[in-house]
């Protein structure tokens, strides 16, 4: 819990908060969210949870799990940071908290999908949130006003990026595995965590040069690489059984990533009228689609020889005979549509409210 809670705060948080126009106002705003968010989440969460079994149980898990749902949030509020007001942002809060308290029981509870490090949960469904708040509050007549806020961003932008990038190598990897089962599942989760952040890493600064014509990367292209090596991790952490899986993972993202701030971000701003400020699409939305394809590839290759004892931790159903690792597999895949469909028609609507 405590690791989750200074990941929201301090590496999030401090991503969020480089915009030279509101300086530390952002990083007040950031707070504001989170308090709420936390608060919010823990209600919605253990609502759910009543209906289903009948009690509301309050803990550090459930404040945990309000973590991730907060982290959903300050991953949506990176597409829209600069253009909304507080008053704004704690709508999108309210309404975007309880849409993700919902899509999260839905998978895992009902649904039986295993997304502890929060691929889809997260990374994907706060992605896709955020961008459709962005598309509905497009104003082409302030383009012109923001592009020139951005590039007047970047000292402050690589001194944030610099501290919120350490914090994410020290917490992330806790903050993917916070919510496995306790036993070797977890340490799987930490170590192919930090296997694909070295991977992602290296992989950045080899191909990023050959994008950008600079002889090594800036900071904030780090930091996406770690933040995109850890949303490829959220669904696969815990299933891959060796280490070569995370490495080729996390090396394949650190590729992703500058290609899409290459060459996806102009089309989705020219094309689509969606004016990422923090870019995750390329460090949330992206990795995050990655992780859940790559999840239901390894729930097809999950057998007892190749996962052990772990079968029953990572995939309890399966293990207890009562589905079968297709139908595993094809839950896994089903979850994908449905969260691009809550997160887009709830982003749509937040927008236009």
């Amino acid at each position: 819990f405590h690791d989750a809670h200074v990941q929201l705060l301090l590496s999030l948080g401090l991503l969020l908060a480089f915009l030279s126009r509101c300086g530390p106002g952002s990083a007040a705003i950031i707070i504001l969210i989170t308090a709420f968010s936390i608060q919010w989440a823990v209600l919605i969460q253990g609502t759910l949870h009543f209906f289903l079994n009948g009690k509301i149980h309050v803990g550090a898990q459930s404040v945990v799990s309000a973590d991730f749902c907060t982290a959903a949030v300050l991953i949506s509020t990176g597409a829209v940071l600069g253009r909304v007001s507080p008053v704004q942002m704690l709508l999108l809060a309210l309404l975007e908290a309880t849409l993700s308290a919902l899509h999260e029981f839905i998978l895992l509870s009902l649904m039986g999908v295993s997304d502890r490090g929060g691929s889809l949960t997260v990374h994907t469904f706060g992605a896709y949130f955020g961008l459709m708040v962005s598309r509905a509050l497009h104003q082409p007549h302030k383009d012109k006003r923001k592009r020139e806020e951005q590039q007047d961003q970047g000292h402050q932008k690589d001194l944030f990026a610099v501290v919120g990038t350490i914090y994410l190598w020290i917490f992330w990897p806790s903050f993917t595995s916070t919510t496995t089962v306790h036993h070797d599942a977890e340490n799987w989760a930490v170590l192919n965590s930090y296997f694909s952040l070295v991977a992602s890493t290296v992989s950045t600064f080899i191909f990023s040069p050959v994008l950008y014509e600079e002889s090594t990367p800036r900071m904030v292209q780090i930091q996406d690489a770690t933040l995109a090596a850890m949303a490829v991790m959220g669904t696969a952490g815990e299933m891959l059984p060796t280490p070569f899986g995370a490495l080729t993972a996390g090396f394949l993202v650190g590729l992703l990533s500058p290609l899409g701030f290459r060459f996806l971000s102009p089309v989705l701003h020219s094309k689509l009228k969606i004016q990422d400020t923090c870019g995750v699409h390329n460090t949330h939305r992206l990795p995050g689609v990655l992780g859940a394809l790559l999840g239901t590839l390894l729930t097809l290759l999950a057998t007892a020889d190749t996962f052990g004892y772990r079968l029953e931790l990572v995939f309890p159903l399966v293990a207890q005979g009562s589905r079968t690792i297709t139908d595993q597999a094809l839950m896994q895949l089903s979850a994908l549509p449905l969260t691009l469909l809550l997160a887009t028609l709830g982003g749509r609507i937040t927008g236009e409210l």
